[in-house]
C-alpha cells in the first residue's frame, strides 16, 4: 500500500543522508585532488592532517590572512594563507581554527616563510581535533596562479557535472514519457551507475532488481531484514563504506517505495542525482497508473517468467530473489498453480493472503498453456489445509466476477475457472516440478465439462505426473513422435484436427457423445475422424493398451510444447 506523507509547507531542508554529498557537490574536487595539482606541487606541500579529512569537497579557493575571515566564508572553501594576520596567543589561535571549522571550510593551506617558519603546534592539534584537512607549503608560490588553477579545475568539473546531469535527466524523462516499465528503468539505473540497483515497496519486498547473476544470492539473501536495518541507519545519519544509497519514490505526498543503489563508482552527475531521476520516472509512471499497481504486477510476472525459463545464475540466487519478493520458501508448503478461464490479473496474491500465505503470479510462455492461463507460485504456512474446498474458494476469489473483497471460502461465481494444482513441494526444485505438473495438467482437456469452478490435481492424474518427471527423456520423446507422426503430418498438410479429436476421445473414455461435443463435431463426423485416425495409425482404438500408449504419446507431445 502507498503511504501518504503530509509535509510541512515551509520545509526546505534536504534529507540528512544527502547533505554530506549533495548532487550539486558531487562534481567538486576534493582537498586531496587539489593538493595533487601541478600548481600546488610547486609549493612542496606537506599534509599535516589528512586521512578522511582530505576527501572534503572544495567549492572555492579563498585567500586571506585576516583573523576575522571566518565570518566571510559560506562553507566549502579551501583557505590559503600566510598567517600574517592570525592571532599570536595559543588560545586565540585555537579559537580561530574552531571558527573556521564552524564556518564549514573544506581545508586549510598555510604557506611558510613570510610569517611562519613552521606550523604552530596548537594549529596542528586543533585541526586534528576538528578533523580539518591541514597542509603546509614549504616554498613560495604565486597565489594568483594557484587560485587560477584551482578555480579552473572546479569550473571544469562543474561543467562536466552539469552536462552529465542534463544527459541523465533527458534519458529518464524520455523513459517516463514512453511509459517504460519499472524493471526497465531499474536496469537503466544500474547501467548508468555501474552498480546493483533494487526497487522495493514499502513492505521492503523487492519489486525489481538489476544485479550481476553471481551476486543475487549475496545481495538479496535476507533482504527484508538488511533493508530495514539500512533504512534505520540512514535515518540516524550513520556513516559507513558499505552504506546503501536510498531515495524514495514519491509524488504528491504519496510514497510507493524506495530505490536503493549499492556501493559503486562515482558518477559525474552524482549518484544521488541519477537515482533521483530514476525515482521521478517511476513516480510519474505510478501517477499515470492511478490505483493500479502495474509496476509491482509486471515485476512479479517477469520474476515468474525468468524462474520458469531458467534465467538465474544459481538456484540459491533464484531462491533469494523469490524470498526478497515476499514468497517464503523455507518451512512452507509450496504449490504450482495454473488457472484458466476468466480470472482477474493480480488476484492470486490477495487470495493467498487470506489463507495466510503469499503468491507470485505470471503468465506461461507461448504454447505452454491456453491463452487465458495464469501461473501462480503459492506459498502457505506448513500444515495449512489446501483441500478441494479451499482450492475452489481460491479459484472463485480470482474469478473475473469476484470483487477484491471476496473471501477464499466464498462460493462466488467462479463459473468457467479451472484450477490445475501441482503436487505439494518444500523447496525450489520441487516447486518448479509442481508448476510443470500444473502446466501439463492444464493442457490436458478435463474428463467432464464443469459449469462451476473446476479443481484438478496432478496427484489424481498419475500419467501426467509420470510424463512430467520423464519429460526430458529422449526415449519417451521418441515414442511420442513415432506413434503420432502420421496424425501430425496429416494435420500439418491439410490443416486437420485429428490430434484434437484424439485428445477429446482420450479425455472422455467410453463416452463418444461427450467426446464429440468436446470436439464441436457431430457424432457422424466425429466417428469419421476416428476411423481415419485408426487407418493412419494402423491401430485398434478399442484396445486398452493402444489407448494408454496413445494417451502417453499425446501427453508427451503437449508437455514438450514449452
Amino acid at each position: 500500500m502507498p503511504y501518504r506523507r503530509e509535509d510541512e509547507s515551509n520545509r526546505t531542508d534536504r534529507p540528512a543522508e544527502l547533505t554530506a554529498t549533495s548532487a550539486a557537490d558531487a562534481g567538486l574536487p576534493t582537498v586531496r585532488e587539489i593538493l595533487a595539482l601541478d600548481a600546488v606541487a610547486g609549493g612542496v606541500p606537506e599534509v599535516l592532517v589528512g586521512g578522511a579529512a582530505l576527501d572534503a569537497r572544495v567549492r572555492w579557493l579563498h585567500v586571506s590572512d585576516s583573523a576575522g575571515v571566518a565570518r566571510l566564508l559560506n562553507g566549502g572553501e579551501l583557505l590559503l594563507s600566510t598567517g600574517s594576520g592570525w592571532p599570536a596567543e595559543p588560545d586565540e589561535l585555537r579559537a580561530f581554527i574552531g571558527a573556521l571549522v564552524e564556518a564549514g571550510i573544506a581545508g586549510l593551506v598555510l604557506e611558510l616563510g613570510s610569517h611562519y617558519r613552521y606550523v604552530p603546534a596548537v594549529v596542528v592539534r586543533a585541526a586534528t581535533d576538528h578533523g580539518l584537512a591541514l597542509a603546509a607549503l614549504h616554498r613560495e608560490v604565486k597565489f594568483v596562479a594557484l587560485t587560477e588553477a584551482v578555480h579552473r579545475r572546479i569550473i571544469s568539473e562543474q561543467t562536466v557535472a552539469l552536462h552529465a546531469r542534463d544527459e541523465v535527466r533527458e534519458r529518464f524523462t524520455a523513459l517516463a514519457l514512453r511509459g517504460a516499465p519499472a524493471d526497465h528503468i531499474v536496469q537503466q539505473l544500474a547501467q548508468t551507475l555501474g552498480a546493483p540497483v533494487v526497487l522495493e515497496n514499502l513492505a521492503h519486498e523487492v519489486v525489481a532488481a538489476d544485479l550481476p547473476p553471481d551476486a543475487e544470492e549475496e545481495v538479496l539473501g535476507g533482504w527484508q531484514l538488511r533493508s530495514r536495518d539500512a533504512h534505520r541507519r540512514a535515518a540516524l545519519g550513520a556513516a559507513g563504506a558499505d552504506r546503501w544509497l536510498i531515495v524514495p519514490v514519491e509524488a504528491r505526498g504519496i510514497r510507493w517505495g524506495h530505490l536503493i543503489a549499492l556501493p559503486g563508482p562515482a558518477h559525474p552527475a552524482g549518484r544521488t542525482s541519477v537515482l533521483e531521476q530514476g525515482a521521478i520516472a517511476l513516480a510519474l509512471g505510478r501517477l499515470a497508473d492511478g490505483e493500479d499497481d502495474t509496476w509491482a504486477r509486471i515485476g512479479r510476472q517477469r520474476l515468474v517468467e525468468h524462474l520458469l525459463t531458467g534465467r538465474f545464475g544459481s538456484a540459491g540466487g533464484a531462491a533469494a530473489r523469490l524470498a526478497a519478493a515476499g514468497l517464503e520458501l523455507t518451512g512452507t508448503d509450496l504449490y504450482g498453480l495454473v488457472a484458466t478461464g476468466r480470472t482477474r490479473e493480480g488476484a492470486a496474491d490477495d487470495a493467498a493472503r487470506r489463507l495466510g500465505g503469499r503468491a507470485l503470479e505470471g503468465r506461461p510462455s507461448s504454447g505452454e498453456a491456453p491463452a487465458s492461463a495464469r501461473i501462480a507460485l503459492l506459498s502457505l504456512p506448513a500444515g495449512t489445509r489446501f483441500d478441494d474446498a479451499a482450492a475452489e474458494g481460491f479459484a472463485a476469489s480470482i474469478a473475473a466476477g469476484a470483487g477484491a473483497g471476496a473471501g477464499v471460502g466464498a462460493t462466488a461465481d467462479g463459473a468457467g475457472v479451472a484450477l490445475a494444482i501441482g503436487s505439494m513441494a518444500h523447496d525450489l526444485d520441487g516447486l518448479l516440478v509442481s508448476v510443470q505438473e500444473a502446466l501439463d495438467l492444464a493442457r490436458t482437456p478435463p474428463a467432464r465439462p464443469s459449469r462451476g469452478v473446476l479443481v484438478r490435481r496432478s496427484q489424481d492424474r498419475p500419467l501426467v505426473r509420470l510424463v512430467t518427471s520423464l519429460r526430458d527423456d529422449h526415449r519417451l520423446q521418441e515414442l511420442g513422435e513415432r506413434m503420432l507422426a502420421p496424425l501430425i503430418e496429416y494435420d500439418l498438410a491439410r490443416g486437420g484436427d485429428l490430434l484434437d479429436v484424439l485428445g477429446a476421445m482420450l479425455a472422455h473414455p467410453g463416452n463418444r457423445t461427450a467426446a464429440a461435443q468436446a470436439s464441436h463435431l457431430s457424432r457422424s463426423v466425429f466417428y469419421q475422424r476416428l476411423a481415419l485416425i485408426g487407418d493412419l495409425l494402423g491401430a485398434d482404438l478399442d484396445d486398452g493398451e493402444t489407448l494408454t500408449a496413445l494417451h502417453l504419446a499425446l501427453l508427451v507431445r503437449r508437455s514438450g510444447g514449452r
